[in-house]
């Protein structure tokens, strides 16, 4: 008797609940991680919510994000009437037992399927500290790696249809991929050159097939930049040209390449190395099945987005200014790497005996076994000490016991109506105070900090342990500008200056 798909699946259902607990247990403590993206994002919804509008907490449009996911956490805002830093952990929690979901049903239909294979991934992917990290903050990558998990399902349902209907569902997805995360671009490289080497479509309805899904995909994210151009000038916020050239980004890359394996630090020296074996591979392999004209599966979709993001994001940092690459720039990949660079494992076994199977898989599933005991251990370092701190951000110990943040929710009402108030974390007094006030400019931006040298009253909200160095610091303008100290904690002050006072 044939059984029910999801009784299939029982076992990617199971690993997806385990995933879900996994999330609650790491932000039992004290919720999400917020970080300044976090807040951009919750703030955004909120106005969507209440006013219809695409302002953050500062008043000002939108635009260094794309808009789809403050939209997404507007929408579960307006169906839940629950918080969204509030409701986070549960969003989170189901949006990662969605991935591993997704990820196990991808390897139900493999041409050669494992079942030892299948679990040994599907554990990996519960374990992975990146994907963790990510689903452990109110970040879009949560959103995003579930849309690329969904993109490989769709463009597999297309390649078993080649209809315009199916190939439309693919495009819409990448469209909404593409204004959840700018790198959603990615697909649309990685559905398009699938489309380019599919051997099953004549070149005529190729040609048509490759501009309906460029149409489409690209759609709503020139939609949004427009919208972006239309509301400040600037299409995704003010970008500055890359100061890390491509070795020092393929560094970067590799080191997160071997905290992904559990490797020590030890291998850092290796890094480019590593990951120019690893995306060469991915691209030897890709090669080698459009060659053999075994291009059209499943496998191979999920091998050309690893391919194409793991080259284009580190040659787009080294054009266009990033923080450093880390693991939860990279971390889109993720699974599809881990796919990619094994999914032929059970293809190689396919049709030998079972004694050379055995023989064959030892290594390959000693190797997983022991890279996932040693991500198990930094998993287990990293619960013992958030369930101790909480997970690192706005909401951890540092700044909840902090001497500070109380004082700033409780005198919210110390500054002189009409005065400028700046600080070095616009959105930490947000989050805390609920208040808006100016971020202090960046220094590279002569204009903008002239300007701020010439108001002549404001006050200054300084957080000691931000150290951001884009921006001008507190040492900065004591230089030039006398400031009067209000209010002094280990964590931070309250400044006041005027011109009277120079």
């Amino acid at each position: 008797m044939k059984r029910h798909p999801y009784l299939k699946n029982l076992d990617s259902l199971i690993a997806a609940i385990i995933g879900f607990i996994a999330i609650h247990i790491y932000t039992a403590y004290s919720g999400v991680g917020i970080s300044p993206d976090s807040i951009m994002y919750a703030s955004t919804a909120k106005n969507i919510y209440e006013h219809g509008s695409l302002l953050t907490f500062n008043g000002s449009p939108l635009v260094f994000f794309p808009v789809f996911y403050p939209f997404f956490l507007s929408v579960i805002l307006f169906i839940s009437r629950v918080d969204t830093i509030t409701a986070a952990p549960v969003i989170n929690g189901l949006l990662f037992a969605g991935v591993i979901f997704t990820s196990g049903y991808i390897i139900s239909k493999f041409k050669s399927s494992s079942l030892i294979y299948k679990w040994l991934i599907l554990i990996a992917i519960i374990l992975s500290p990146g994907l963790l990290e990510i689903y452990t903050y109110l970040w879009s990558e949560t959103l995003f790696i579930l849309e690329i998990m969904l993109f490989v399902l769709a463009y597999y349902n297309y390649m078993q249809k080649h209809t315009i209907a199916s190939l439309i569902m693919v495009s819409v997805l990448v469209a909404i991929s593409c204004i959840t995360r700018y790198a959603g671009v990615t697909l649309i490289g990685a559905g398009g050159l699938m489309l380019l080497l599919d051997n099953q479509l004549v070149i005529r309805k190729k040609i048509v097939h490759v501009l309906v899904f460029g149409f489409i995909s690209i759609s709503l994210l020139i939609g949004n930049l427009i919208l972006n151009r239309l509301s400040t000038g600037l299409s995704t916020g003010t970008r500055e040209p890359a100061v890390t050239p491509l070795s020092k980004n393929l560094y970067y890359s590799g080191n997160v390449m071997c905290d992904w394996m559990g490797l020590p630090h030890s291998a850092y020296p290796y890094s480019i190395l590593i990951i120019c074996t690893l995306l060469l591979f991915l691209v030897a392999l890709i090669v080698w099945k459009a060659f053999t004209g075994k291009i059209n599966s499943i496998e191979n979709i999920v091998t050309m987005f690893a391919a194409f993001y793991g080259i284009f994001i580190p040659v787009l940092a080294s054009v266009s200014r990033f923080e450093t690459l880390n693991s939860r720039l990279l971390s889109p990949m993720f699974v599809c790497l881990l796919i990619g660079l094994t999914n032929w494992v059970p293809d190689l076994l396919r049709g030998l005996n079972i004694k050379k199977q055995v023989i064959y898989a030892i290594p390959f599933v000693a190797l997983m076994l022991f890279s996932e005991y040693s991500i198990a251990m930094t998993d287990y370092q990293r619960y013992d000490d958030e369930n101790d701190y909480g997970v690192p951000g706005y909401s951890d110990d540092d700044w909840n016991k902090s001497q500070f943040v109380p004082f700033l929710k409780s005198h919210k009402t110390i500054y002189k109506a009409g005065v400028p108030i700046y600080t070095d974390a616009d959105e930490a007094v947000y989050f805390f105070t609920g208040a808006t006030s100016k971020l202090l400019p960046h220094r590279y931006f002569k204009n903008t900090v002239d300007q701020f040298f010439g108001v002549e009253h404001y006050y200054l909200i300084w957080f000691n342990d931000l150290n951001n160095p884009e921006l001008i610091g507190l040492q900065d303008i004591i230089k030039r500008e006398k400031l009067h100290l209000l209010y002094q904690f280990p964590e931070g002050g309250v400044y006041e200056y005027t011109s009277a006072a120079k």
